[in-house]
């Protein structure tokens, strides 16, 4: 459903919506020793979200990733898009390339409405309320 760069870039957002403001930027290198997320990798992943203004950075000695209230402000999908593009939350589960609701893979109506469920909840769900979660103890962000 979505791919592993998008899983990792969920991890780092969460983490930076956590744990960063503009005064306190967190360095892709700490970023990465957090999220365990090797740092060229994740370096790559923050460049995108930042060209997409999901993120915020700030270059040079006083220099790392934030994130923003209005960015926090912003949905699951908007990440998942960003990496992996839309099309990968409308694939087949086998990811078999012939397989549509007219021509349905064995596992396609199985999963039909899981998958359709799981991309409301993307399109409904807020950085922030996942953050929210994490800080009430209702979830745990622990790498």
């Amino acid at each position: 459903m979505i791919s592993n760069s998008a899983k990792y870039a969920l991890i780092a957002v969460l983490y930076l919506a956590a744990n960063s403001s503009e005064e306190n930027k967190i360095l892709a290198k700490d970023l990465s020793e957090q999220t365990g997320v090797p740092k060229a990798y994740l370096s790559k992943l923050m460049q995108e979200l930042t060209r997409e203004n999901l993120i915020s950075s700030t270059r040079g000695p006083n220099g790392g990733f934030y994130m923003t209230k209005e960015e926090c402000n912003r949905f699951l999908i908007d990440i998942i898009t960003a990496i992996d593009g839309g099309y990968r939350l409308e694939t087949c589960v086998l990811s078999l390339h012939k397989c549509d609701a007219k021509h349905p893979c064995p596992l396609h109506n199985l999963f039909s409405d899981s998958k359709n469920d799981f991309v409301k909840r993307l399109k409904e769900t807020r950085i922030q309320d996942l953050v929210q979660d994490i800080k009430l103890g209702n979830s745990f962000l622990s790498i």
